[in-house]
């Protein structure tokens, strides 16, 4: 997994606020404000995954056996590690 860039994120935060709004779930009164802090949780969610994906991988590749990606093995692997790590970043 590879780091979204600014302009991703930013996009993204302008189609929540453009849904929120066209749904009538919410109103922004204050719209840079929303943007700014949609943003901010976006390139932190972003941020947590990429560090998951990255400890993940070290995890598979430090085995004592190679597992070769994309491997049927290597998917397996991946979702339970990828599982293990969210439940421990949940339990901090």
């Amino acid at each position: 997994m590879s780091h979204i860039s600014e302009a991703r994120i930013s996009r993204l935060a302008h189609l929540v606020v453009d849904g929120l709004r066209e749904a009538n779930i919410a109103e922004f009164p204050n719209e840079p404000a929303a943007l700014r802090d949609i943003k901010k949780v976006l390139a932190q969610y972003f941020s947590r995954e990429v560090a998951i994906d990255e400890t993940v991988r070290r995890k598979i590749q430090s085995l004592s056996r190679p597992v070769p990606p994309g491997s049927r093995e290597w998917e397996v692997l991946y979702r339970k590690y990828r599982e293990e790590e969210l439940k421990k970043r949940r339990d901090r």
